[in-house]
């Protein structure tokens, strides 16, 4: 399957009217204001800390290269919510993407994060991708249910695999979905459109 998504898409959520679109350079400096407000706990869910200016010149470029797609959630002009697809075509995984997301703590538990983990989702669907994966701290519960309602389960728990800046470790639990099978097991049942989003 290969759909091509155009954006901006607006989308109608309990935190209000929040556009989504593609992040480009020039949000550089809005996204490290995002980043810098966000939770230092909340950080723990992406690879690198996204507060860090050098960081995000590296995700910009990376952005460029064409390695990740990254969707911002937007209300009223402030960024609220970040979404990134990562993907390496020429690894022995080329089939597998990594979904990275967070959302500010203002919008939380008002959809911003599903509307946002479903466009990424989606992004994943159109790029034929046949297995996603996602990372978290095990006592970020919120995050794990909406992914896990998605379609997500765990499939491993790393200990003590990540260190806050106070030095503290925490597990991590990754959770996976295997969508060529759920489309597979769908086209089984006769219903081929009910993965996609």
């Amino acid at each position: 399957m290969s759909e091509q998504r155009s954006y901006p898409r607006h989308v109608k959520t309990d935190a209000g009217d929040i556009e989504i679109r593609l992040m480009s350079p020039a949000d550089e400096a809005a996204v490290l204001g995002f980043g810098k407000a966000l939770p230092t706990h909340d950080l723990l869910f992406l690879p690198r800390n996204i507060s860090e200016p050098k960081v995000l010149s590296a995700w910009v470029k990376e952005i460029e290269r064409g390695a990740i797609t990254s969707l911002l959630a937007v209300k009223e002009g402030k960024v609220v919510g970040c979404g990134t697809l990562v993907r390496d075509p020429h690894s022995w995984s080329p089939h597998v993407g990594e979904i990275r997301m967070v959302v500010s703590l203002d919008v939380r538990g008002n959809g911003v994060g599903r509307a946002l983990s479903q466009e990424t989702f989606a992004l994943a669907l159109g790029a034929g991708l046949e297995k996603l994966s996602v990372q978290m701290t095990v006592d970020q519960q919120a995050a794990i249910t909406l992914f896990e309602s998605l379609g997500f389960k765990a499939e491993a728990l790393l200990r003590d695999h990540v260190r806050d800046v106070d030095g503290k470790t925490h597990d991590i639990v990754v959770l996976g979905h295997n969508i060529a099978q759920v489309q597979a097991q769908m086209e089984a049942y006769g219903l081929p459109g009910a993965v996609q989003h």
